[in-house]
């Protein structure tokens, strides 16, 4: 499976903004998902991932943001953004892509539990979206290091870069962006701060 040929491009209009944003995007975040994953498995062989499915699920886990109101990417649908995961998940699998579209609705943020959804009232179904395979967790991981800021402006964030922006929903989302980074290492020794060292 193609995922820009067979999925993007039906749904995406060449030459769009949010075409080009969504590719962009998904592109950086599946080059990191598969370098972590093929480190986790040459320091441990004992280790079972399917890079190629990495690869497919991390090109397509924002392929919802084309229902969400969102005009500085080039989306102009009805749904508030925090719904995409959702609505790419309901996507991917009326196209038979029931894994994939798991990656779609687990990678918010670190993910979100049925709690967290409930607490904070939004506009999601009331069941858990978190990442539970490794596949899913890696590229979630790996999703908080890109913004999808249009181009030429998208910039890559350091790890403290993603610290300090998940503080404001609590230390239970930090914790598991802690855990994440040191099973999975920081994903280039450059965009690592100092201030990272201590978590």
């Amino acid at each position: 499976m193609d995922p820009i040929e067979d999925i993007i491009n039906r749904y995406y209009n060449p030459g769009d903004l949010a075409r080009e944003v969504l590719v962009r995007h998904s592109e950086a975040v599946a080059g990191l998902s598969v370098r972590i994953a093929e480190r986790l498995r040459a320091s441990d062989p004992a280790v079972e991932l399917d890079t190629q499915f990495i690869a497919e699920a991390a090109m397509l886990h924002d392929i919802g943001i084309l229902y969400t109101d969102s005009p500085s990417i080039g989306c102009y649908g009805d749904h508030a953004y925090i719904c995409h995961g959702h609505l790419g998940r309901r996507l991917l699998e009326a196209n038979g892509l029931p894994a994939h579209a798991r990656v779609c609705e687990t990678h918010v943020g670190v993910g979100l539990s049925r709690a967290e959804i409930i607490a904070q009232k939004l506009p999601l179904p009331h069941h858990d979206m978190r990442p539970q395979s490794l596949e899913e967790q890696i590229i979630c991981f790996a999703d908080t290091f890109f913004s999808k800021t249009p181009p030429p402006h998208g910039r890559r964030h350091t790890a403290a870069d993603v610290i300090r922006s998940l503080e404001k929903y609590g230390r239970g989302p930090v914790e598991i962006f802690e855990n994440w980074l040191a099973v999975f290492g920081c994903p280039e020794d450059r965009h690592c701060t100092r201030a990272v060292s201590s978590y």
